[in-house]
């Protein structure tokens, strides 16, 4: 038998619940956080993650670990944290290349992201240059559309691998451009500069650190950057957008998530410690190593970017006919 005493026990229970939760939130975090990783040590996203991993840390006064799960395209670090309870305390640091991985031959599992994870900021969206070997004799972006217009087919790029952000931004280009190069697809970025040195192949879109020694060594030029402007990074080196491409941009990003279901005020709390640990000196003199500047967003904001990057690519893979593997 239901008294009034029993049902106002039951009502202060029910209200005493989320309270009980924000309560809980607030103490965030109270215990260990990993940060996956879905690619092998040493790579650009193990490096960023480590870094706030480190700052995470020494703010939080609490244990943060970073685990590499790579394998699988990352499917395998993705299925960690799709595993792990949405409190919080499992993360994940991933790239373009990491969720165009996901996707299935059509390009079209990639898109429902947000349905599998809780973006929590972006860190970087890091411009790439087109690498150029310096037998193809272009001065600038309208020079080698000029000449990829006179020989159809003829000129070949490079790529960590098909469906490597670096090979849609190459795909992007040329159809922007309306010309027709051969993509070779590598295993890593490694071997591609190796053949792009050689000659074997005319262009690469890679990260600027990638061909920095090259660039140095006058073996290969960079001819331009991919993003909307140039950046501080690579001084004298223009925007292909403002060479002979206009509208033309292509960046790989590296962003944070978390799993699905995680509450908005732990997520809050989580994107502003990124922000003060993305602001700091040391942190901006580390990511430039890698060719990368901070770009901390809101989660709302980085959840609209990833909507219209991904959008972008699907529309590439699309209209280039392209398999993902």
């Amino acid at each position: 038998m239901t008294t009034r005493r029993t049902l106002l026990a039951t009502l202060g229970a029910g209200l005493a619940l989320p309270g009980l939760t924000r309560a809980q939130d607030a103490a965030f975090p109270t215990r260990t956080v990993t940060i996956v990783v879905p690619f092998p040590p040493g790579g650009g996203t193990d490096v960023l993650a480590r870094i706030l991993g480190q700052h995470f840390q020494e703010s939080w006064r609490q244990s943060v670990v970073v685990e590499n799960r790579g394998g699988g395209a990352g499917r395998i670090g993705l299925q960690m944290v799709q595993r792990a309870q949405p409190d919080g305390h499992t993360l994940m640091v991933t790239s373009t290349g990491g969720i165009m991985g996901l996707a299935g031959p059509g390009g079209d599992k990639v898109f429902a992201v947000r349905d599998e994870l809780t973006p929590i900021t972006l860190i970087a969206a890091p411009a790439y240059v087109i690498a150029m070997h310096p037998g193809v004799g272009a001065r600038n972006v309208g020079e080698l559309i000029a000449l990829a217009k006179a020989r159809p087919g003829h000129f070949t790029f490079g790529s960590s691998g098909t469906g490597a952000a670096s090979h849609l931004a190459a795909e992007l280009f040329a159809s922007m451009a309306g010309i027709e190069m051969l993509h070779v697809p590598y295993r890593g970025t490694g071997p591609a500069l190796t053949d792009l040195v050689a000659g074997r192949i005319h262009l690469m879109f890679a990260p600027p650190q990638t061909v920095a020694s090259a660039v140095a060594a006058n073996q290969v030029v960079n001819l331009a950057v991919t993003s909307e402007r140039p950046t501080a990074l690579l001084p004298g080196v223009p925007a292909a957008s403002t060479t002979g491409l206009p509208g033309y941009a292509a960046v790989g990003w590296f962003g944070l998530f978390a799993p699905k279901g995680v509450p908005a005020s732990v997520t809050q709390r989580i994107a502003q410690e990124a922000s003060r640990a993305l602001s700091l000196a040391s942190t901006k003199e580390r990511m430039a190593t890698l060719g990368a500047e901070p770009e901390p967003m809101t989660p709302d904001a980085f959840a609209a970017f990833i909507d219209q990057d991904i959008a972008k690519w699907q529309r590439v893979v699309r209209e280039r006919n392209i398999t993902l593997e």
